[in-house]
């Protein structure tokens, strides 16, 4: 098969860009839906009958073997023997982290160990850790480049527990785009802990091989790999780790029997009790072509092209000076593209004083030259915590203080912003739209004093 031409694909699948003048560079928060994918989904909904698939009718039957043919997608994409793990699908990763809090047998005598580096819908499982009895523990990250403390996490997989453990952390993170080492799988295994792994960020432009890393639960959002369908994700669970699981509840679609006077009811088997409901079988089917979309291009392709432009976003960073030589941007994370890095790039503009640029004026200027970028703390208030260098104590005197606004709480801890800017690259980005970003910042904020007119209600965590 002839390697598709990256900028041919930009020009026929992503040709809307260029039409409208726009740069989009926050592919950590959405993937961009290709041109030909949007064709293909309306065309196969339009030229076939398809129904709930919960029946044995001809339109239940052509959804079911659509849902069959994604499943095999799913772990063929990465590699998951289907004796080991199965998919159960879901609305989104969130849902994916819920239905594994909710169902995960937390009990006193049982710990979570989690990074400080983590989204907040894994940070959510704590709240399930709680009610079960179980203790939470935070692993911080260090440096600079804010990775991982691995004597620290060491030292929390080995301490004394009388029940099994989970470790759930992030394979990429969303925030500062590091990528933590999938060899703490392994690791966590030889201590007695289940692993989740939030793969959300990491799996747009990363291979991830399950034949090779097993971790137990693996939740995905497939919007964000290839653009379209939205409102669909992915619990790849291991199939014995899905055995331990208990749901709190049932519903339609989860049980092969129930009882309403008598109040009884049998579960299904695997996957079919965690669906609840109807599973989304009109946009379910795009999956398989959009995996199918991504090998025509090959996910190591896609990893190479975002590693460039990263590179190319991080070297036209650090050369962002004011006329006095003194540096435009502060950059959370490792600075160059290496393997512990993807092409999440969270950074603050700098004015020529070195005061921090609010982030929300970044975000109204961008949006006025066209460019889409995300600002705030991305849901990630531990890796914020750790980049601004937030000590404890203030944490938590600020969270015994009535506070009226999000402006309030900054003067309690001291800080000039609320976040960041991010810049995330993706498979239809292109070495123009990091120069458009560069120009912007250098044309727009060299040797500028902003002030604070005019500012919009800050974005939360």
């Amino acid at each position: 098969m002839n390697a598709v031409d990256l900028g041919e694909l930009r020009a026929r699948d992503f040709g809307y860009l260029d039409a409208e003048g726009h740069t989009y560079l926050d592919y950590t928060g959405a993937g961009l839906a290709p041109t030909s994918l949007v064709r293909a989904g309306a065309e196969r909904i339009t030229g076939g009958v398809f129904g709930n698939p919960h029946s044995e009718s001809p339109a239940s039957r052509a959804s079911g073997d659509l849902l069959v043919r994604a499943r095999a997608a799913v772990l063929r994409h990465f590699h998951a023997d289907p004796a080991e793990y199965t998919v159960v699908f879901t609305a989104n990763a969130t849902a994916a982290l819920r239905l594994v809090g909710e169902s995960y047998p937390f009990a006193p005598g049982g710990r979570l160990v989690m990074l400080l580096d983590n989204h907040n819908s894994v940070n959510g499982l704590r709240e399930y850790a709680r009610a079960g009895g179980a203790r939470t523990e935070y692993v911080p990250v260090r440096g600079q480049e804010l990775a991982i403390d691995e004597e620290r996490l060491h030292t929390a997989l080995t301490a004394r527990r009388r029940r099994r453990g989970l470790l759930a952390y992030p394979a990429q993170s969303n925030f500062t785009g590091v990528r933590h080492s999938l060899d703490w799988i392994a690791t966590a295994h030889e201590h007695g802990y289940d692993v989740l792994l939030d793969a959300a960020a990491f799996v747009p432009t990363n291979p991830l091989d399950l034949s090779r890393h097993h971790p137990d639960f693996t939740v995905v959002s497939w919007y964000k790999v290839f653009g379209y369908p939205t409102g669909v994700g992915s619990l790849i669970v291991r199939r014995e780790a899905l055995a331990r699981l208990r749901r709190p509840w049932f519903s339609g679609g989860t049980i092969y029997a129930a009882s309403a006077q008598a109040q009884w009811h049998v579960l299904a088997d695997g996957e079919a009790a965690f669906e609840d409901g109807t599973v989304n079988f009109l946009s379910i089917p795009d999956i398989t072509a959009g995996l199918e979309w991504i090998d025509t291009i090959g996910m190591n392709r896609v990893h190479d092209h975002v590693t460039r432009l990263t590179t190319q976003l991080l070297s036209g960073i650090a050369e962002l000076r004011h006329t006095d030589g003194t540096p435009m941007t502060r950059v959370y994370g490792p600075t160059d593209a290496g393997p512990t890095r993807g092409g999440t790039v969270a950074l603050n503009l700098l004015d020529a004083a070195g005061r921090v640029i609010d982030e929300r004026v970044v975000s109204q200027d961008s949006a006025d030259h066209r460019i889409s970028l995300r600002y705030g703390c991305f849901c990630n208030p531990g890796a914020g915590e750790a980049a601004f260098a937030l000590p404890l104590r203030s944490l938590r005197s600020a969270a015994r203080k009535p506070l009226g606004s999000l402006e309030e709480y900054l003067d309690v801890l001291g800080l000039p912003s609320a976040g960041a800017v991010r810049v995330s690259v993706g498979v239809s980005s292109q070495p123009r739209d990091v120069e458009t970003f560069l120009d912007f910042v250098a044309n727009t904020y060299r040797d500028r004093v902003p002030t604070a007119a005019g500012l919009a209600d800050r974005a939360g965590c």
